[in-house]
């Protein structure tokens, strides 16, 4: 009982962490960030296709990956271990894009369900010598395409045969050479699968980049591994083969099994994909020892079990630094948009003080007002003017921002003002310069008749105590004059509420345009936590 307890707490912690690293995101294009994805992908398959499952059933059947690069022979390895067609041969098979799994019928129940490669949906296919039964449906190999043309999750193609042992599978792998991304992506994750990894490569292409990579990623995760080398002509069979044990010793894996198979009829191209059971004997006992024999089984699962799980140490502070990394970064952008539009509105402010509108346009409406200019006319200009001054420092925010983010090493493209900015701009002055007349017409009726301006020239005073700065002191000398100084002092406090609403508005609103598309990316602090907090458990239940 203690030790099922143990195990659940543990698969219950395993659980938690897959969760966390399924809720990491790394959105913003930094140095590192397309590993970090690739590394959290191959994470997620790790737990989702390995871990977990051999973790909630460890009575499971030990499942043998067949892997190798495009041509190896993998296919005509696993039919000739199976003894019969599994999987067609050749570069250009059908089933490059679908992996065949091949167990026990007994066994079958363990694969017929998302127990292992949920995301793969199961195709049941029927023996290539005999009628498919009604209760197994044939299933074609190369469809990764609905009736309709629509993309499906790809398939995992299953068969049983009575030759392969009880608590064994075999899964004969996409090349994980091919030049198609999506297999090679699939073959990885058929890998981190695997409780066995056999890596076929041939006399030919033996010390390629690719397998040996492989094979270091492996035994850096402690994997049960074996590799097989194909296709050795006899006469050069010894030498070939001392060259590629050397490799493996200089590779640091000099314990690992490998199985040398001749160059047969039979292993090339067009041939009849089956090899002579003596050419694989060797192999297939291997294959049967660990299987039958208990103490190996638990050894061979229980490593990779343990190499997968202590892989984790350093795979997920990794992530856990590039998400620290993401938030950092998209805290210093959003730093440098909140830096930038405080300027602006310091600067809007000091120029708004300075009295800097009272000119142009306007400057020649007020010298005429209000004998050759109206209130609307000095209205309309201080509206254009405002417009412009909020236009123009929203535009200096926009670029002094995106000088900086230059400066941020793989950071995206500076959010830049979009063409509904002036329409939002002018809206918002346009309310302004509504509330003022508000006032000034409010003020009018309460006058009661005693006010000596009309509403309209009392707005555009008003407008010039509030734009014109020390400019303009002549107009608040008007209002004081004509409503009298309590009632000019409050006219003035209500009129700067409404410019400081519209100055909130456009600065503070346009600043907070651009920081949300930062703040949707959600990278906070929370991953960064949340995937440590959750190893920390791990290994502690571990």
């Amino acid at each position: 009982m203690a030790i099922l307890e143990a195990r659940t707490q543990l698969l219950d912690a395993l659980i938690t962490l897959r969760d966390r690293v399924a809720a990491a995101r790394f959105p913003l294009p930094l140095p590192g960030a397309e590993h970090a994805r690739r590394s959290r992908a191959e994470l997620l398959a790790q737990l989702d296709d390995y871990l977990v499952p051999r973790l909630r059933s460890p009575e499971a059947p030990l499942l043998v990956v067949v892997g190798g690069s495009t041509g190896a022979g993998k296919s005509t390895l696993v039919n000739s271990l199976v003894g019969r067609r599994v999987s067609d041969a050749g570069v250009l098979r059908p089933t490059t894009r679908t992996p065949v799994l091949v167990c026990h019928p007994s066994d079958r129940h363990w694969f017929a369900g998302p127990r292992v490669l949920p995301r793969l949906r199961r195709v049941w296919t029927p023996r290539r010598d005999a009628p498919h039964s009604d209760d197994e449906p044939a299933g074609g190999h190369d469809d990764d395409h609905g009736a309709d043309g629509e993309d499906v999750p790809p398939s995992l193609a299953v068969e049983t045969a009575e030759t392969v042992p009880a608590g064994l599978a075999l899964l004969d792998s996409p090349d994980i050479d091919s030049l198609v991304v999506s297999n090679r992506e699939l073959a990885a994750e058929l890998i981190c699968a695997a409780d066995v990894w056999v890596l076929v490569t041939t006399a030919s292409r033996y010390a390629d980049a690719v397998p040996w990579h492989l094979l270091r990623t492996a035994r850096e995760y402690d994997v049960t591994l074996a590799t097989v080398l194909d296709r050795v002509p006899h006469q050069i069979a010894a030498e070939v083969s001392r060259q590629y044990a050397a490799l493996l010793e200089r590779a640091g894996l000099g314990d690992v099994p490998y199985f040398t198979i001749p160059e047969l009829p039979e292993s090339a191209r067009g041939g009849s994909g089956l090899l002579p059971a003596t050419a694989v004997a060797e192999l297939r006992q291997w294959l049967l020892h660990h299987a039958q024999d208990p103490a190996a089984r638990a050894v061979a699962a229980g490593r990779t079990l343990a190499g997968a799980v202590d892989s984790l140490r350093s795979r997920v502070p990794a992530l856990a630094g590039a998400a620290a990394a993401q938030h950092a970064t998209a805290l210093r952008l959003m730093r440098y948009i909140d830096a930038a539009y405080d300027a602006a509105t310091t600067r809007v402010r000091r120029r708004l003080a300075d009295g800097e509108l009272l000119a142009g346009e306007a400057l020649a409406r007020w010298r005429g007002f209000p004998r050759d200019s109206g209130g609307e006319e000095l209205l309309d200009a201080f509206a254009d003017g405002l417009s412009a001054l909020l236009r123009g420092a929203v535009g200096d925010a926009d670029e002094q921002t995106a000088e900086a983010w230059r400066r941020e090493p793989g950071a995206p493209e500076c959010g830049r003002a979009d063409e509904l900015v002036a329409e939002r701009i002018e809206n918002l002055v346009e309310r302004w310069r509504r509330g003022v007349e508000e006032l000034a017409e409010v003020e009018s009726r309460a006058a009661d008749g005693n006010c000596p301006l009309p509403a309209e020239q009392t707005a555009a005073l008003l407008a010039a105590v509030l734009l014109g700065g020390r400019r303009a002191r002549g107009a608040g000398e008007a209002l004081a004059e004509s409503l009298g100084g309590a009632v000019a002092v409050r006219l003035r406090e209500r009129g700067e509420e409404l410019l400081e609403t519209c100055l909130e508005g456009a600065l503070r609103g346009e600043r907070d345009y651009r920081l949300a598309p930062l703040e949707d990316l959600d990278a906070t602090p929370a991953q960064q936590v949340s995937l440590i907090a959750a190893l920390s458990v791990l290994q502690r239940e571990r």
